[in-house]
């Protein structure tokens, strides 16, 4: 019945792609298979997650987070709209309170990592997660709970630019660096409450402490301001930060530590974009700014060199017009003086 008819050729006359000779039904049980492929996928791995962590707030499952960010990105949207022709919130005193508050959280999480994990005897090499209900094992999955929560409390950084109309400030590394961190960091606490996942943590928060602090002091005025010069080193920390990542994580894979080895892998790649992100953003902030900075002070000093050549020029001029009418007065007096004694001498 088919003889001299293309087996792929579907009503509509299209050619040569198979799956477009499919029928309604049989994409909608693709469809349907590859959903609850995945949702059998999801369920199973709730099987190997942290179970202490699942009755926690936020941590029973990941809609409410992906509300929170998406919720986040929605105000990236409508927040310019909405301030393009309103005046900026000054929040002067919002943000004092907002970045020490941070402050202070930052040093908390730290703390609690670093003695938790201290008293736990954590290896800095290589630390599998402990799902014991151990206190100081217990208190490092809380500690690092923390952590995440604080990533979804840093969204108010992007919040307060909008509303001040900084919108020079919200950069894609900006949003993506708030973005993929809370959204991640569930996956962290959800299934690595522990372990490996410390060492990071507990590094970012102590950086995150300067971060605050320095944000802190800006707020508070120009007569403090004048004081923070060490803000292009807050990104080369940041910048250290992640090349220490990358060669830990490295060294856990190299001595094959028992920690999920994906998550190595995806670290070492999340590492690899925040250098690349954050390097542009260091030369194109204070390296690239640097040629115009000489070029502006070489100007200047070439104007007060010709300012100075000028002054001096007037200077010598004036000098020699005082030295010529000097030379010219003595004559005059010296032949006055003659004519006196000639006088003299006559009488």
């Amino acid at each position: 019945l088919s003889i001299g008819r293309d087996p792929f050729q579907c009503r509509s006359g299209t050619r040569g792609n198979p799956l477009l000779s499919l029928k309604g039904h049989q994409v909608m049980d693709i469809v349907t298979h590859l959903i609850n492929d995945t949702i059998e996928f999801y369920k199973w791995t709730l099987t190997i997650a942290d179970k202490r962590v699942e009755k926690w707030p936020l941590m029973d499952n990941p809609l409410p987070t992906l509300a929170i960010s998406t919720s986040y990105l929605l105000f990236l949207w409508l927040g310019p709209k909405y301030m393009k022709n309103r005046e900026p919130f000054q929040l002067r005193k919002t943000l004092i309170v907002y970045n020490f508050s941070m402050v202070f959280l930052n040093f908390f999480i730290f703390k609690e990592l670093f003695m938790a994990a201290r008293a736990a005897r954590y290896s800095y090499i290589c630390q599998p997660v402990d799902y014991s209900d151990d206190p100081n094992e217990v208190r490092v999955a809380g500690a690092l709970w923390w952590y995440f929560i604080s990533k979804g409390i840093e969204y108010l950084d992007t919040v307060f630019f909008i509303l001040r109309k900084k919108f020079n400030q919200v950069t894609f590394l900006h949003v993506y660096h708030h973005c993929t961190m809370f959204t991640l960091w569930w996956i962290g606490i959800k299934w690595v409450a522990g372990g490996q996942s410390f060492f990071g943590a507990h590094m970012n928060a102590m950086i995150h402490v300067l971060m605050y602090l320095y944000y802190g002091l800006a707020s508070c005025g120009p007569k403090i301001q004048k004081y923070l010069w060490w803000k292009k080193y807050l990104t080369i920390i940041q910048m250290i930060q992640f090349h220490v990542t990358i060669g830990h994580t490295a060294l856990s894979l190299y001595v094959n530590c028992d920690f999920p080895h994906w998550m190595h892998y995806s670290l070492i790649c999340y590492a690899i974009t925040f250098i690349i992100l954050f390097g542009n953003f260091y030369y194109q902030t204070y390296r690239r700014q640097q040629p115009a900075r000489r070029d502006a002070s070489s100007s200047s000093k070439a104007g007060k060199a010709l300012s100075n050549g000028a002054l001096n020029g007037l200077s010598k001029a004036a000098n020699g017009a005082v030295l010529m009418s000097s030379k010219e007065e003595k004559p005059q007096e010296n032949s006055g003086r003659r004519k006196r004694k000639g006088r003299a001498k006559r009488d």
